[in-house]
């Protein structure tokens, strides 16, 4: 989770397990209000909305912090987001903290609050409608595998994702191919609570043509895996190459942090014939590779020269393939130390793509490759809400009674996106949903 941190005693009040040793020797570095700012504003080209990221960067600390306070516990990001280079880890990319326990155990620990709170939960309730009497949102009609009813409430907060889950709204608002791409969530996000708003009169707003979409195991099923989790995703590409059917680079794999570039380069897997790709790696950097490379579901393939490579690369112009390894390997300048926890500006020489930072020959056997296809997370287009969560109507004016929080808030990812950030996004305006609907609920606020 993207979190304004200004140094390790911010990070204890999230982390207060931290050991002496890791507070002394981790360099966990500072992510600062006007770096996680930047960082959206650079990411969306300048058009997420300014007013809903002075939200997002100024809650993110106190939200989590509230989380913890409520019984989430935080963990340092070792694993995804630290490599150790001379006996230390070192953070990279403004991504320091994850939930303990990952998406589940998230889940787990919130349904845990939630449940404390007296906060009943009705499974295989689909909400189907908002009550609208003309001027304010009045509650819920609900569809179950019985029946139908309608639950009265003073106020309606709206968080349940986004439409990446409904096939048609995929293909109509994203564009064409995108009917073929598989779905890293739950199939149950079909863009309700979206369609549900607009019908009041909700404003549309955001990039309804963009979404965040990664590189996702070829194999892996349409929609995701509980079992498996997150370990369909493969996210270690910077520090090989990938190549397309045609055995081309297509992409720089090196361009910026993961961070920043894996959210958009599912896109670009799309694009490629045969809506796939191999990532292409060497025994130099094995050892650093994510865990989610060693599933027993990874479609995964290994050789010990580059020649039996290409014969096992399915659907690979081999021939090409081999070009396209020997010009990446005599581009490659070697003077630049290699350092994955910085951009090190290790790069190529005279190729197009360039690989910008972490460039290393691939001539160390075994050699491994991985194949992958996109997956998509959430879309990026959705309802317009002000800063307090309250839904926008197409006049300009509040939505009495309704507010939303999540991934169907639109205008605050376009085109690419930090990593980490949505569900840091969810949490902020989700608190802010809450309490804004509390206060209105119990008669602070004019309905």
């Amino acid at each position: 989770m993207r979190v304004v941190y200004r140094g390790i005693d911010d990070l204890v009040k999230l982390m207060p397990e931290l050991t002496e040793e890791e507070r002394r020797d981790v360099q966990f570095g500072s992510y600062l209000p006007v770096d996680f700012f930047e960082d959206l504003v650079r990411t969306t080209d300048a058009r997420a909305d300014p007013d809903l990221v002075e939200a997002l960067v100024e809650g993110s600390l106190p939200t989590l912090s509230w989380m913890h306070d409520r019984g989430v516990h935080f963990q340092p990001s070792y694993g995804r987001q630290a490599f150790k280079v001379d006996g230390r880890f070192r953070f990279w990319g403004g991504l320091a903290v994850e939930v303990n326990g990952g998406g589940s155990g998230l889940v787990a620990q919130l349904t845990r609050a939630a449940t404390a709170n007296g906060i009943p939960i009705h499974y295989e309730h689909r909400a189907v409608s908002l009550i609208f009497d003309g001027h304010a949102v009045r509650g819920i009609r609900v569809r179950t595998p019985i029946d139908s009813y309608d639950i009265e409430a003073t106020t309606v907060v709206l968080a349940c994702g986004g439409f990446e889950s409904n096939l048609e709204w995929r293909t109509r608002y994203l564009g064409p191919g995108w009917d073929l791409a598989k779905v890293r969530g739950t199939r149950f996000n079909l863009g309700d609570g979206i369609r549900m708003a607009l019908e009041v009169g909700a404003s549309p707003a955001g990039q309804w043509s963009g979404c965040h979409a990664v590189a996702w195991d070829m194999n892996a099923p349409e929609f995701g895996d509980l079992r498996v989790g997150d370990g369909f995703q493969k996210h270690s590409y910077p520090l090989g190459i990938m190549v397309n059917a045609n055995g081309q680079r297509f992409v720089d794999e090196g361009a910026d942090f993961r961070n920043f570039t894996y959210a958009k380069y599912g896109r670009r897997i799309l694009e490629q014939p045969g809506q796939f790709a191999w990532q292409v790696f060497d025994n130099k950097v094995s050892n650093l590779l994510r865990s989610e490379y060693r599933i027993r579901q990874a479609t995964r393939v290994q050789a010990d020269t580059l020649e039996e490579l290409a014969a096992r690369l399915e659907g690979v112009d081999g021939t090409e393939f081999l070009r396209t390894a020997t010009r990446f390997n005599a581009a490659v300048e070697h003077r630049t130390p290699f350092n994955p926890n910085v951009k090190d500006g290790r790069r190529t020489i005279g190729i197009d793509p360039p690989k910008s930072n972490w460039a290393n020959s691939i001539d160390q056997p075994p050699f491994e490759a991985f194949m992958v296809t996109c997956g998509i997370t959430f879309t990026f287009g959705g309802l317009r809400i002000e800063p307090d969560a309250s839904v926008i109507d197409v006049y300009g004016q509040p939505i009495p009674g309704l507010y939303a929080a999540g991934e169907l808030v639109g205008g605050i990812f376009y085109f690419n996106y930090p990593g980490g950030t949505g569900l840091t996004s969810g949490a902020v305006f989700g608190r802010r949903a809450g309490s804004s609907a509390a206060r209105q609920a119990l008669g602070k606020m004019d309905v």
